[in-house]
């Protein structure tokens, strides 16, 4: 990291470079592939603001805006403290980034944002499936009647509480993608941290709209595929199975929070030596912290199936390439034989109107080689793709599924030890109230 540091350094002090070709330096200097861009800039998400406009209509309206900061690492290190660069962005500008980055990085796990707005289980799983038929399972249909947040949290998208929340999920996104080894290296995300006017018409010039998969397209591909890899219907199956135990554990916690609540408030009416219950709010809302955590790898399930619908599509397109070729194969040897089935079109068509001639003939089968040559390199790139897509997408799949191990043991801990040390209090707070009840 010092090599790299004074490399960047003396590349930034060059006085013959102009200052765009410098600033350009600076970036590619940034966006190093293979190095992730958290290493060498400091990213947050420091505050929300409530701002009102217009919109794309010419309709009033009130909107929450973001202030990214950022600075450089090596700022830091050499002990100066300069003033970070700041920007400000909308929520609805993170979801373009991200959805630019699933577009261009199908084989990725992209990380996932926090919800839009508070809401309940049936809105939260069709957020996070998108009520895909082949992804929707019976028990993520089931659990669409339970809450996931406790009741007791404002629905308000205004609400303080709620966007303090949204921010920290909206800084938790930006540090998950700069710390990708392949997402940290994009220059449009890089773009959107350091760029606040035209970032925009940047990321709508790469065209990545039109590369989008529709979703019938996926849909089709997954019903029609006739050998889909088994280690990546393991994984979509892996990634229901994430969805439905998570599900489950925030529908259990909801329920045990209203509870909790209740109790504490029964009790907080006996008097100022039950003062602990007042606090209970505040507990609750810590526990949301906790809950947030799990939320994102409830979205993260989806990002996965993402990836495997994406190779299934791949796998298909693939089978449809080798099938055009095979049929156009065997279009080419009856135009050699002279063999034609009875049952086909050309059979048909030979009947009605009688034999090609032989200048006929010959035409067809100049045009089949050339479409057979053609169906070769289309097959050939087909399984290209296919293979870098797998081996791409199984490296990201096996360092996903250990970010998953990691975050979620050490939030189920933090979790286990934050009601430890409630119950501790609880004791606590009972044990004065005996002492008080017995000097009576």
């Amino acid at each position: 990291m010092a090599d790299s540091g004074s490399e960047d350094i003396a590349v930034i002090g060059n006085t013959d470079l102009t200052p765009s070709e410098s600033e350009n330096n600076v970036k590619n200097a940034m966006v190093e592939k293979g190095t992730s861009l958290l290493k060498k800039m400091e990213i947050s998400v420091a505050e929300a603001e409530k701002r009102t406009g217009k919109n794309a209509v010419n309709m009033q309206e009130t909107y929450t805006v973001y202030l990214i900061e950022t600075r450089p690492v090596d700022a830091a290190s050499e002990g100066t403290n300069p003033v970070p660069d700041s920007l400000w962005r909308r929520y609805s500008e993170f979801e373009l980034l991200r959805n630019y980055l699933l577009v261009t990085y199908p084989f990725l796990v992209v990380p996932p944002l926090p919800e839009k707005r508070v809401c309940k289980q049936d809105a939260l799983v069709t957020a996070a499936c998108k009520c895909d038929l082949h992804s929707c399972t019976v028990t993520s249909c089931f659990l669409q009647q339970a809450e996931f947040v406790w009741h007791k949290l404002s629905a308000d998208n205004m609400d303080p509480d709620f966007v303090e929340r949204r921010r920290v999920g909206l800084e938790n996104f930006l540090l998950r993608v700069a710390s990708h080894p392949d997402l940290s290296s994009d220059k449009i995300f890089y773009s959107f941290l350091t760029e606040e006017n035209g970032w925009k018409e940047t990321v709508f010039e790469t065209g990545f709209q039109a590369k989008a998969d529709s979703r019938l397209k996926a849909l089709n591909a997954t019903f029609r595929v006739k050998n889909p890899d088994k280690r990546f219907a393991e994984m979509k199956h892996y990634g229901d199975e994430l969805q439905s135990v998570i599900s489950q554990l925030l529908r259990v916690r909801a329920r045990a929070a209203d509870r909790l609540y209740g109790v504490y408030k029964v009790h907080g009416n006996y008097g100022r030596v039950f003062r602990y219950a007042a606090s209970v709010d505040d507990i609750l809302e810590e526990e949301e912290h906790y809950a947030d955590q799990l939320k994102e790898y409830l979205f993260y399930a989806d990002a996965l199936r993402a990836v495997c619908r994406k190779h299934e599509l791949t796998q298909y397109e693939l089978e449809m390439a080798a099938q055009d070729l095979t049929s156009k194969k065997q279009q080419r040897e009856e135009l050699a034989t002279g063999t034609i089935r009875t049952f086909s079109l050309k059979g048909v068509t030979s009947k009605l109107f009688g034999q090609e001639t032989p200048e006929q003939r010959e035409a067809k089968l100049k045009m089949l080689e050339t479409q057979i040559e053609e169906g070769e390199e289309l097959v050939k790139e087909r399984n290209a793709e296919c293979e870098e897509f797998v081996k791409s997408a199984w490296v990201d799949i096996e360092r996903f599924k250990e970010q998953k191990d990691h975050d979620l043991r050490e939030a189920l801990i933090s979790y286990a030890i934050m009601q430890i040390s409630m119950c501790k209090k609880g004791i606590q707070v009972w044990n004065n109230a005996k002492e008080c009840f017995s000097k009576m």
